[in-house]
């Protein structure tokens, strides 16, 4: 299991005005199999994370510059 809890989570900077209609993102936390990037919901984060691996992330971030 992954702890998260001092993880240091940021938003987008193309988040809305209001800052609450985007994702947040922390980086840099160990994982089974290397690093992992853990992403949840600004409006609920108590609520489910999905986790990406360090790879899948930057592969994503790319494709979204295209």
């Amino acid at each position: 299991m992954i702890d998260l809890n001092a993880a240091t989570w940021r938003k987008s900077s193309y988040s809305g005005p209001t800052n609450d209609d985007c994702v947040e993102v922390a980086v840099g936390i160990p994982g089974r199999g290397g690093t992992v990037v853990p992403v949840r919901d600004s409006k609920f984060p108590q609520g489910p994370v999905l986790l990406f691996g360090r790879s899948a992330w930057s592969s994503f971030i790319e494709r979204l510059g295209d």
